[in-house]
């Protein structure tokens, strides 16, 4: 049989070290005895533009005693590659659609972690992949299939991803090379080496292992707050709701801590037990998904909430840690912000905010002045006070008309699940979920806005003859096309328009 080259392909972003990972089997091989060659394709399909690089290697031995050198591919075919290497669970998902991962031949090598695409962020519901569904398809398209956290094991080494995928890569021993030779190839390279073995080290372990580690599921935590009015909240929570949605309202009691205060908690529950009361039999599927998306509702993003997911410390340490800044190194970010007259309107006191909504001189001049967006550092002094002053408006949030106009719907939403609850509690469950299309602010907020008005105008009109299906359908319409366009052609369909 004619002898065939080692076929490496590595799947990366921008910025993962994919070049250097790429670089550092070429190397491997020519300093043991092996021909190597090296291609990349940039694309922009992915995140920050994913690159295919591909390697070959050949044995110098076998091509000495051919009396000629290899002749060695610049592209990865499908059905033809021997090891596939992937930074991030959907980079290894599209190898595996790519057809480069096959159960006869192919190792595949990849994170779990998840870096989501702009698809997945514009998404009006919940436009993630399934990552359970993305890992059962390439174990069943590999002949082997290593896998675990591997930015985790970066970022605890200190290093890079790609450090790790070398040293996930030499614990497969796929490759004709010992461990030491991987890691002389590392202290070749000169630049990092310290923490590149770390994180070698790291992977190395944990694929001799394991061939195949799944993550253990998360297990709810259910806290111990010292403070004594939230332990008050919460003993609240587990006395009135039943165990099988406890999480989901303490999560829900958390979460409006963080928005807004304490009381907002308290209203929270006071909502969401009065839908309880409403009920004529116990609905644990309603009372979870009612949970779930008046949490979600009671939390809109405003311009305080903006600024103030913009100027905590956690976020200048995530952006920090993802930019991979030193301690001696200054970071600048700049936010570009595009406040409508409507977000201003909607800040302000309520009677305040209707006046400035109405046509006159006032209404005028401020539209001029927001009719272009700017650009904030909020790395700076100047920026980040100003964004700090606006996110400590949340004092007087409740005074605001946005509050006024939102809490209006909210009450309007739970009336319609708690009275479709007593004919139809199936309705019931997908008129609660409708709240998914409320979502993001400004331009978004009031795209995903009409389209849920559209859908409760549809049910009002259909009453209880209107099926739980339909309206599943005509919600998924809504959230696959943000301008509403295939919810208008669902609803003519339907005879609903």
């Amino acid at each position: 049989m004619k002898a065939q080259p080692i076929k490496i392909a590595i799947l990366a972003m921008g910025g993962e070290g994919g070049g250097v990972l790429a670089d550092w089997i070429v190397s491997l091989g020519e300093h043991n005895g092996y021909y190597a060659q090296t291609t990349s394709v940039p694309g922009v399909a992915q995140r920050t533009g994913a690159t295919i690089y591909y390697v070959e290697l050949f044995p110098q031995e076998l091509a000495e005693r051919a009396g000629r050198e290899p002749v060695l591919a610049l592209m990865p075919l499908p059905g033809d590659v021997d090891v596939v290497l992937a930074s991030e669970l959907m980079e290894a998902g599209r190898a595996v659609q790519r057809g480069f991962v096959t159960p006869e031949r192919t190792t595949l090598v990849a994170s779990t972690h998840r870096v989501y695409s702009i698809a997945e962020k514009m998404a009006m519901g919940d436009g993630r992949v399934d990552g359970d569904t993305l890992i059962s398809h390439a174990d069943k398209a590999a002949k082997r299939f290593v896998r675990f956290d591997m930015a985790q094991a970066a970022e605890a080494s200190g290093s890079v991803i790609s450090a790790v995928l070398f040293g996930a890569l030499a614990g497969t021993g796929v490759l004709p090379f010992s461990r030491a030779q991987f890691e002389q190839t590392v202290e070749r390279g000169g630049v990092g080496v310290k923490p590149s073995l770390r994180a070698f080290d790291v992977a190395y372990a944990r694929t001799a292992e394991i061939d195949t580690p799944h993550d253990a599921p998360a297990v709810p935590i259910d806290p111990n707050p010292r403070d004594a009015k939230v332990a008050k909240l919460l003993e609240r929570a587990r006395a009135e709701f039943a165990v099988e949605v406890r999480h989901v309202v303490i999560e829900g009691v958390r979460r409006m801590i963080d928005y807004q205060d304490l009381a907002y908690a308290g209203l929270y529950l006071d909502r969401l037990a009065a839908v309880c009361r409403g009920l004529t039999k116990p609905d644990i599927n309603l009372v979870r998904e009612t949970a779930r998306y008046l949490a979600l509702w009671m939390s809109y993003e405003d311009t305080i909430r903006v600024a103030d997911l913009k100027t905590r410390s956690s976020r200048f340490e995530r952006v920090r840690g993802e930019v991979r800044a030193q301690s001696d190194q200054l970071l600048a970010i700049n936010e570009f912000m595009h406040p409508r007259l409507e977000e201003i309107c909607e800040t302000l006191p309520a009677a305040l905010g209707r006046w400035l909504m109405h046509p006159h001189w006032v209404h005028r001049l401020v539209r001029r002045f927001t009719s272009s967006g700017r650009i904030i550092a909020t790395s700076s002094i100047r920026g980040y006070v100003m964004l700090y002053a606006v996110s400590r408006m949340r004092c007087w949030r409740r005074k605001t008309l946005r509050y006024e106009l939102e809490n209006a719907r909210i009450e309007h939403w739970l009336t319609q699940v708690t009275d479709t609850a007593k004919r139809n509690p199936a309705l019931a469950v997908e008129i609660a979920q409708c709240q998914r299309l409320v979502k993001g602010y400004s331009d978004t907020h009031a795209r995903g806005l009409k389209n849920y008005q559209t859908l409760m105008a549809a049910v009002a009109r259909a009453g209880a003859l209107l099926a739980p299906a339909t309206l599943r359908e005509l919600r998924e319409a809504a959230l696959a096309d943000e301008h509403g366009k295939k919810l208008q052609q669902a609803l003519i369909r339907h005879a609903l328009a």
